[in-house]
């Protein structure tokens, strides 16, 4: 599926308005209610649309703390990363983990209570033997900045790009 202006237009408008009505995203990008919902139907069978969520506010509901933590793993066999992948993901309390480059293997966002919460959720990773070599932990102090990617200019750079090799 090729996508559009218009597309891209209403996949910005629905990463920072998730409950907007059908009827208001359709007059947003000028659209009639019926082409709008054929366009999102699209959109989101497509794989365009991963999912729709709320984003909570944690601290209102028990206290939380926030802890990036850079993981090197003792070997780096497929067999390896595949372990140490399949351990991680049974964890709620990492709620992300991504796969790097550059001496570092993966980079987690881990949510605990406190430091002592962490600290034993660390414990227990370590305690799993899923091949952490060594692990380094960063306190998170305060959110600066957390924002979908700006769908449009990335757009824009992937056809300069396409038109500059042409």
């Amino acid at each position: 599926m090729k996508l559009d202006n218009r597309d891209l237009q209403i996949l910005t408008i629905l990463q920072q308005e998730g409950r907007i009505t059908k009827a208001a995203l359709a007059g947003r990008v000028s659209l009639s209610p019926a082409a709008c919902w054929d366009r999102l139907k699209r959109l989101e069978q497509s794989g365009y649309i991963r999912a729709y969520r709320a984003e909570v506010a944690l601290e209102k509901i028990a206290p939380v703390s926030h802890f990036l933590v850079q993981v090197e793993l003792e070997s780096h066999q497929a067999a390896d990363f595949q372990r140490f992948e399949d351990a991680i993901g049974t964890l709620p309390q990492v709620v992300r983990c991504v796969a790097v480059g550059g001496g570092v293997d993966y980079f987690l966002e881990m949510v605990a209570r406190d430091v002592a919460a962490y600290q034993a959720l660390i414990d227990d990773i370590l305690e799993r033997r899923i091949g952490v070599k060594r692990y380094f932990t960063f306190v998170v102090t305060k959110p600066v900045k957390d924002a979908p990617p700006p769908l449009a200019l990335l757009r824009e750079d992937a056809l300069r790009q396409v038109a500059e090799e042409n």
